[in-house]
């Protein structure tokens, strides 16, 4: 096996690093402001004063996030030329359709996220409201298209392959490739559930700090029921998706479910890693992995050790990826369930701190898992960047200094998200201290007018 090229692994690191703290902010500039419309439509709908001042700092938050986004997306798009060069000059004209498309929803939401923000109290109340709708549209838009980008390294397709370059490219072909539909969507759904449980986890450790009143509940409620909706139908896809990585993507499948030789009646293995040619410390579960590949325990699963060494992802990283967002997803179900029978039988959200204690740990927890399912997505494609056309030691870049560019984004990151973290620290503090918001509740009675600590439990209409 031809040794590695030394900028590899810092451009790894690198990208992986950037990408991994950019993904946390796509839940907030995609899902975050159809929280924020919920909040609104009911304001202005219901006459409801404490979900209108909800919606009106959520935006404010929401400017902060998409700031932070703009300065971490802009940091990877440099990346993808400076770090992966083989990939855009022999691939770009494919690969960068959806990079194109992206663009436009992106300048389309930046637009309509400032003139929400400083539409309030200078529109009407339901002109406002509907120039927040373009929001939620370009967010959608933007991450299918870049999921899009993802898919189509995944399973590539609308070009043709010259002298090692692409030609003949038809952007529709690029653009709906054969893994953008579970992609898109898995991705999709996961940045709504994501926001969710982040922003009703906040409000979770604020009722746990003793603040019950109204302006708390509802806050924690909005993005939790969200959140709760979302769940199930994530798992459904994410089902869907899973078998079609097991037809289309194999050896990846095979280091997903961590089987070694081609064979049906495969066992799930909850756990363990591959050491010195042999599963160790798993849990095996006869025949659930045939069973759900292929609805039966006859269904063959090719092993990975069917390629040579050279072309199999690690293996490990790999599994562990998959069992953790496994694993993570199936304690945010069971808390949307348990949020969703308390709420059928009593209207109202479970009193006990064992539930707030399991909302405050639930933004984590999701956050985790779909770090993990990027982790899964990204390391189980390799040793290719474009699956089975151009493997990733022949996309990195020749340059030197890579490790010193590393250490620049870093401090970058750092700051902008100290930045960041200041800023909303100030805003919180600030609308504590006062319970009031300047210098109008948005087309409503004065601050003063508004009691936020009106208590709701056991309101039919929350």
């Amino acid at each position: 096996m031809a040794a590695e090229p030394p900028q590899l692994l810092p451009a790894r690191m690198q990208m992986a690093f950037t990408l991994g703290i950019h993904i946390i902010l796509v839940p907030l500039g995609v899902a975050f402001p159809f929280i924020i419309l919920i909040a609104n439509y009911r304001g202005i709908r219901k006459g409801d004063e404490v979900a209108l001042l909800l919606a009106q700092r959520w935006s404010k938050v929401a400017a902060v996030f998409f700031a932070v986004g703009v300065v971490t997306g802009t940091v990877l798009s440099f990346e993808m030329g400076l770090l992966w060069p083989g990939l855009m000059k022999n691939f770009g004209a494919a690969f960068g359709i959806p990079f194109m498309v992206e663009g436009v929803f992106f300048f389309l939401e930046a637009i309509f996220l400032a003139i929400y923000i400083y539409g309030w109290n200078r529109m009407s109340p339901w002109v406002h409201f509907w120039t927040g709708i373009p929001i939620v549209i370009s967010g959608i838009g933007g991450t299918l298209a870049i999921v899009s980008a993802n898919a189509w390294m995944n399973q590539p397709g609308g070009f043709t392959l010259k002298n090692g370059s692409v030609v003949d490219v038809v952007p529709l072909e690029v653009i709906f490739n054969n893994a953008f539909w579970y992609q898109g969507l898995h991705m999709l759904l996961a940045t709504y559930l994501v926001a969710g449980f982040m922003v009703a986890s906040v409000y979770a450790v604020a009722m746990l700090r003793g603040r019950r009143d109204r302006y708390h509940r509802l806050g924690l409620l909005i993005p939790l029921t969200v959140a709760a909706i979302v769940m199930p139908l994530q798992f459904i896809v994410g089902d869907s998706t899973a078998r079609s990585v097991y037809k289309d993507q194999p050896i990846k499948f095979a280091a997903m479910e961590l089987v070694p030789k081609t064979s049906s009646n495969v066992p799930e293995t909850i756990g363990g890693i591959w050491i010195d040619g042999e599963i160790r410390y798993g849990i095996p579960i006869p025949g659930l992995a045939s069973l759900l590949s292929g609805f039966s325990t006859d269904t063959v699963i090719t092993g990975f050790e069917s390629v040579p060494a050279k072309d199999r992802p690690p293996v490990n990283v790999v599994h562990l990826a998959w069992d953790a967002m496994i694993g993570l997803g199936t304690f945010l179900l069971a808390i949307a369930a348990w949020f969703g029978f308390v709420w059928w039988r009593r209207r109202d959200i479970p009193k006990t701190k064992w539930f707030l204690r399991t909302i405050a740990v639930s933004g984590v927890a999701a956050v985790a898992c779909m770090e993990a399912g990027w982790i899964l997505t990204e390391t189980g494609r390799q040793p290719w960047v474009v699956y089975k056309v151009l493997r990733t030691t022949d996309a990195v870049t020749n340059a030197d200094g890579i490790w010193a560019s590393f250490a620049i984004v870093i401090v970058i990151y750092a700051a902008v998200i100290a930045a960041a973290v200041y800023v909303i620290r100030h805003m919180t503090r600030r609308w504590r201290s006062a319970d009031t918001d300047e210098p109008n509740v948005p087309y409503g009675p004065p601050p003063t007018d508004i009691d936020l600590s009106r208590s709701s439990a056991g309101n039919q209409n929350d």
